[in-house]
């Protein structure tokens, strides 16, 4: 795994530990004002995609299939508790560390070799395009829900986002 995308990961994985600190368990899957994805779904939803981007790069499944209908693609937030704040986090700090080893065993070759997904390959011809995507930008993406909906419950952010 490049050095740049373990960093970009590394830093995406602390930044959310540190948005979801004071994070009330019984308030994660409030939906704020304008914000339908709640952190529970938010951190249910990057779990699931650690498993996914895993999958396609050989690792078997390892949450329960029910994860996929609570937060895979296409999935909806549920306004009730379901899973709790500390067993998302802890599937995701999982997901992080399975695919992160995964990488990090693989070669040049073997991250460029065709995505196995047929249906994502057009937007991501390589392995190594897909991991990269989800690893940064899709971890980001959700990162900046999560931040609007810090805000909209009257949260604050951790002072170093604010500074940029």
């Amino acid at each position: 795994m490049s050095e740049a995308l373990a960093n970009s990961l590394r830093l995406n994985l602390e930044l959310c530990r540190r948005m979801l600190e004071g994070v009330p368990a019984a308030a994660c899957h409030r939906q704020g004002p304008g914000v339908e994805n709640h952190p529970a779904w938010i951190i249910g939803h990057l779990a699931h995609s650690m498993q996914a981007i895993g999958e396609e790069l050989g690792l078997e499944a390892w949450l329960d299939p029910s994860w996929a209908v609570a937060f895979g693609t296409g999935s909806r937030p549920a306004a009730e508790a379901g899973i709790g704040l500390e067993e998302l986090v802890a599937a995701l700090e999982t997901g992080v560390a399975r695919v992160r080893a995964r990488l990090e065993s693989m070669t040049a070759a073997d991250l460029a070799a065709p995505l196995p997904d047929q249906r994502y390959r057009a937007t991501f011809p390589r392995i190594e395009d897909a991991a990269v995507h989800v690893l940064s930008a899709h971890f980001a993406f959700h990162l900046g829900q999560l931040s609007c909906w810090l805000r909209a419950q009257g949260g604050e952010l951790p002072s170093e986002m604010d500074r940029r």
